[in-house]
């Protein structure tokens, strides 16, 4: 029995060595098979920092179609390919994902703004407003007709929802109008929607109540979405109450704060308890994300001044006639509160680029009076220095933290041209807040986790070939609060879907984004 034994385990080693030997000669084969064949691009001995918040290391990439085709750690290794770049002294990253961005694939389809600072996917549809089209198959059929310069990843707007679904600005929707809304959400994720956003500061989702939210979360929980927030109210006094109305929702679904901030807060102690708050949170089950603009200054709509009871559906020239004494009273205490006049830029309406603190005194009128007479709750946009750069830097470094724009072609503020290339100039470079690699995790594999974009936003062979060139020191935010529409710079090559779009200062003619979209969830 003994003989027996030895017999069986030296067969045994003999087939486990031939196996090993198979196996080798077939990695062999491969290897040799691979370097037959004529790969599209070939990136040589690049600095790799692949998304995942790991180390660098040097490899050379090779790209198929749209993807990436091989990830070969040999750099003195030879293979064929219709173009090769030189990458020894660069960085390779995967192309950044906007969570948060604002814009029209029909009207500016280019979206150069977003590819000069190395943004390659954006996710549209936020602060609770969307195409107002009850099919979005619809509408995401035309922006693949388009063919964008970026990938889009969409959202459905809950403020939108409302509309279509005949609940408007009712504070309780009557229960038909709440199932509506619910087969307005569920068709919406079907045809291939992330999530839903809401914007619960914004006419008509400031109406919403928590039992109407929480039951739209459970939709969007069964359809495997995510709900991306801008929260019923920023301020330091406020926001915990926000931020907890959201995490509500977060026992349906994965829920994510939009933009975060804390308005009027001051210093880290503040930005470390509001944290604690979302890891308190994560440690009893509910899945919590957040991203963030650098900058202190945020920028929306004038009416974001205003009282509720001047803003829609309320009639302003009745308010006016009727309750002018009170608004400009409110007006002159809200603006006041908010660090003044001098902290109110206009961005857009015949007053742009200036504070109302400047206008107050070119009209020589107060500043109430301008708002409530010149301009009024919607005549123009604004930027609004309300933020504590200590605070926002604190928020930012947080490893649940991601990198957005709230930005968009057209929108008066420097985000919209500058914010990723910021985070590598100043919280990388300058400040050494964040190491490299930390930095492209937040910008490319942690928000293609949190969206739900599992081949996107790290550079693994099988993925999609979105990828970025480029030396740290070189890239540079270059828009400004007075000049906003300045491209950044720095990023010296930028590949989507395995196309390049642009080298140096050089954008490409073609366009090659999709119209991204979400698997339904088998049910």
């Amino acid at each position: 029995m003994k003989h027996q034994g030895n017999t069986m385990q030296r067969i045994l080693s003999l087939l486990l060595l031939a196996a090993f030997f198979s196996s080798c000669q077939q990695a062999k084969k491969q290897a040799a098979d691979s370097k037959a064949i004529t790969y599209d691009l070939l990136i040589k001995g690049a600095t790799v920092v692949d998304g995942t918040g790991l180390a660098p290391y040097a490899a050379n990439i090779l790209v198929a179609g749209d993807s990436i085709a091989l990830i070969d750690r040999d750099t003195t290794a030879n293979y064929t390919a219709d173009r090769a770049i030189e990458a020894r002294g660069l960085v390779l990253t995967p192309g950044f994902i906007d969570t948060h961005a604002h814009g029209d694939p029909m009207a500016t389809p280019d979206f150069r703004n977003f590819l000069a600072m190395g943004v390659t996917t954006i996710a549209l549809g936020q602060d609770g407003f969307s195409p107002s089209q009850e099919d979005l198959r619809v509408w995401m059929d035309s922006v693949a007709a388009v063919e964008p310069a970026v990938n889009i990843a969409m959202f459905v707007g809950h403020g939108t929802l409302r509309l279509l679904s005949g609940t408007g600005y009712d504070s309780i929707p009557s229960e038909e109008n709440t199932a509506r809304m619910q087969q307005l959400l569920a068709q919406a994720l079907d045809a291939g929607c992330y999530g839903m956003t809401t914007g619960l500061e914004y006419m008509p989702g400031y109406y919403a109540g928590s039992a109407e939210l929480n039951r739209l979360a459970q939709v969007v929980g069964e359809k495997g979405g995510l709900i991306m927030s801008h929260m019923r109210n920023e301020d330091d006094a406020y926001v915990e109450a926000s931020i907890k109305e959201l995490l509500a929702q977060g026992k349906h679904c994965p829920v994510h704060i939009s933009h975060i901030k804390v308005v009027f807060g001051k210093g880290e102690a503040r930005a470390k308890h509001i944290l604690q708050l979302l890891d308190s949170a994560r440690a009893t089950g509910t899945n919590v994300t957040a991203d963030i603009y650098p900058y202190t200054a945020s920028y929306t709509g004038i009416g974001l001044l205003f009282p509720d009871w001047a803003l829609k559906p309320h009639d302003y020239q009745q308010v006016l006639a009727t309750q002018r004494d009170a608004l400009s009273t409110y007006l002159r205490n809200r603006v006041t509160l908010r660090n003044g006049p001098e902290a109110t830029l206009l961005g857009s309406g015949p007053y742009k680029g200036k504070t109302l603190a400047q206008i107050a005194k070119e009209l020589n009128k107060p500043f109430e009076e301008i708002l409530m007479e010149d301009i009024g709750p919607y005549g123009a946009s604004g930027a609004y220095f309300v933020m504590n750069e200590p605070l926002q830097d604190a928020l930012l470094t947080d490893p649940h933290v991601m990198i957005c724009t709230d930005g968009s072609p057209t929108m008066n503020h420097p985000r919209g041209f500058g914010a990723f290339a910021r985070v590598i100039e100043t919280y990388v470079q300058d400040k050494k807040v964040l190491p490299l690699e930390e930095a492209i995790w937040k910008m490319s594999g942690l928000p293609a986790k949190t969206i739900g974009l599992p081949d996107r936003g790290t550079i693994k062979a099988g993925n999609k070939a979105d990828l970025l060139l480029f030396k740290p020191s070189d890239v540079k935010e270059n828009a400004t609060y007075e000049n906003p529409y300045q491209l950044a710079s720095g990023f010296r090559y930028v590949i989507v879907n395995g196309r390049m779009v642009k080298e140096g200062d050089n954008f490409s003619p073609g366009r090659a984004g999709k119209m991204l979209r979400k698997q339904p969830v088998q049910q």
